[in-house]
């Protein structure tokens, strides 16, 4: 059943950047819904997203598992290619100890998974909040601190509380890349497939009510702010392209048609 989408019926006004470009997910999200690559399948993935983005990086960045041996020595390999685009980066949980990987592997940018949703951070997390949001600030500051890039991504943020926590918490986020002189990135994440292209629809559903609330509320500038969509109600294409029309420099995609559940 599709979920039912409250109308407030306030419009935003386009935003479009005058450069967007695509960053690639298929060597993590990708992974999760597939038979775990091998590292040559890996290697030659990533030579291929290196072919379609061209010498300009139009697909401008492509992230890691850094778990396993196996993982790590992909990523390695890739390295030792010396491709300028996709540039390589890592996704982590918002942990000390797995920071220590990122810090370990001498990479520049990587992504943190922040579960944002009132589902995620009481029933996942066992969490409120306040304790969610300071655990996750812990490791941005790390991450600060070893001079790299910290890319937050708000999980489930189409169910989050938007003015309540995710403002709030970006906010937050902004303070500390602004003292940092480093600065920090926004992947938007519709983990369940909710949101949806209007922008008469209500917060957290609408997409471009999400871009524009993340930019006049949170002062992320469009070069640091990306789309994360799933398929699951059949909205990730054009989710992703209202997230380009409303403000978003980055979508975030997977080659294949392979992603978790739906891609």
């Amino acid at each position: 059943m599709v979920p039912k989408v409250p109308f407030n019926h306030r419009r935003v006004p386009m935003n479009m950047p005058e450069e967007i470009w695509i960053t690639d997910t298929s060597l993590r999200d990708g992974q999760q819904s597939v038979e775990p690559y091998t590292v040559d399948q890996i290697v030659n993935i990533y030579k291929y997203l290196s072919r379609l983005g061209g010498p300009y990086g139009i697909i401008r960045q492509t992230e890691f598992f850094i778990y396993s041996k196996k993982d790590r020595e992909a990523l390695e390999k890739c390295m030792e290619l010396g491709l300028k685009f996709p540039e390589i980066t890592t996704w982590i949980r918002a942990t000390k100890e797995d920071f220590r990987l990122v810090r370990d592997l001498g990479i520049r940018e990587t992504g943190i998974l922040v579960s944002c949703s009132d589902y995620h951070i009481f029933k996942k997390m066992k969490m409120t909040r306040k304790q969610a949001m300071d655990y996750y600030l812990a490791t941005v500051a790390d991450a600060f601190e070893a001079g790299v890039v910290p890319r937050c991504h708000l999980e489930d943020i189409t169910r989050a509380d938007f003015y309540g926590f995710v403002v709030p918490f970006v906010n937050e986020l902004q303070k500390l890349s602004r003292q940092a002189g480093i600065p920090v990135k926004i992947r938007a994440c519709d983990t369940m497939g909710y949101g949806i292209p209007y922008t008469e629809a209500a917060l957290p559903r609408s997409v471009a009510g999400i871009i524009y609330g993340l930019q006049q509320y949170s002062d992320v500038p469009s070069e640091c702010l990306e789309w994360h969509g799933h398929n699951d109600f059949y909205k990730a294409v054009v989710n992703a392209s209202t997230a380009w029309l409303y403000g978003a420099c980055a979508v975030n995609c997977s080659l294949l048609g392979i992603g978790e559940r739906t891609g």
